[in-house]
């Protein structure tokens, strides 16, 4: 395998995207069961005390019995009010919650709470996810046109910054990624035909390391980091794919039959070693050089030899 310690990676690989201005923060919430049970109370001692207010009005209490219409009015709308502050967060997800348009803060502690019931809260995910990018046909350093495809696998680090510094972050995460992926394509040549530099073919773990090294630094700012890139679908384009293989299979023919060369010519001079060792027949030059041809025809040639019987001398 050719040293590609030395090789460069290509200029612009990392790229600078704006600092984010919003990071997450954790929210104070209450415990979700104790103020429903609050809410509860409140309503419930509402409807009593209404329906005692309206008895009395009823009866002629007078101002009594309307202070007691008002006060469990009151009572049934605060209950009403603070149950919409009941909040449920799953393993695996978040709840951004904003009072106003103002970012409070983030719910990430799964469970049953309660936060300020005039905020919005909404519903992020923080499981691992699987972006696969389609098939995309791009143009390698060489200029020849190639298929390649990738699957991320990435996870919402900081959903402030998710939520707040693109649009979609999950739609955000895919054009990136895509975007990496031309990027990194066009950077290296699909093979590099014995030359020491990295390929996309062959240095398949050094190439998903920087792909993964510049889709996360795109999609740093939007509060997501990338686990891993990995490159799934790699071949040369129908229309160039029939003469590079067989320009492969060219280059494997030509090794095979150096292999073959070598072998034989090693095979040829233990004979010679041999036979001059044991002293089974004295050669000279010309004889020498008629067994070699010999030899060299029945171990290099790629058909079945055919013998020949030769009733004369060696030199007829």
């Amino acid at each position: 395998m050719a040293d590609t310690s030395g090789a460069i990676a290509p200029q612009g690989s990392v790229v600078e995207m704006p600092a984010p201005h919003t990071s997450e923060r954790s929210v104070r919430a209450a415990n979700g069961f104790g103020m429903a049970a609050v809410a509860t109370v409140l309503v419930l001692a509402g409807i009593v005390l209404l329906i005692v207010g309206i008895a009395l009005l009823a009866s002629g209490a007078g101002q009594g019995g309307l202070w007691l219409v008002i006060v469990s009015s009151l009572a049934i709308l605060a209950g009403f009010t603070m149950s919409f502050g009941l909040t449920a967060v799953a393993p695996g997800e978040a709840r951004v919650v904003q009072l106003l348009g103002r970012y409070v803060g983030t719910l990430r502690t799964p469970g049953f709470q309660w936060v300020n019931p005039f905020t919005s809260r909404r519903r992020v995910s923080t499981r691992i996810r699987n972006h696969e990018t389609d098939v995309t046909k791009v143009n390698d350093a060489d200029g020849n046109p190639i298929q390649i495809a990738t699957v991320v696998v990435w996870q919402v680090e900081d959903t402030a910054q998710a939520v707040f510094e693109v649009d979609d972050f999950v739609e955000f995460v895919a054009i990136q990624a895509e975007t990496a992926v031309r990027h990194i394509a066009g950077s290296y040549p699909y093979d590099a035909h014995g030359e020491p530099r990295l390929s996309l073919r062959d240095n398949a773990d050094e190439i998903n390391e920087q792909l993964s090294t510049e889709i996360g630094a795109r999609v740093a700012s939007a509060g997501v980091k990338v686990i891993e890139s990995r490159i799934v679908h790699l071949a040369y384009a129908p229309e160039i794919a029939h003469a590079m293989l067989r320009r492969q299979q060219a280059g494997a023919v030509v090794a095979a039959r150096q292999r073959i060369v070598e072998g034989a010519v090693g095979m040829v001079e233990m004979a010679l070693a041999k036979l001059a060792e044991h002293d089974v027949v004295e050669l000279d030059e010309e004889r020498k050089a008629a067994m070699v041809s010999n030899l060299l025809v029945v171990l290099v040639g790629d058909r079945d030899t055919q013998p020949v019987v030769n009733t004369g001398t060696l030199y007829q």
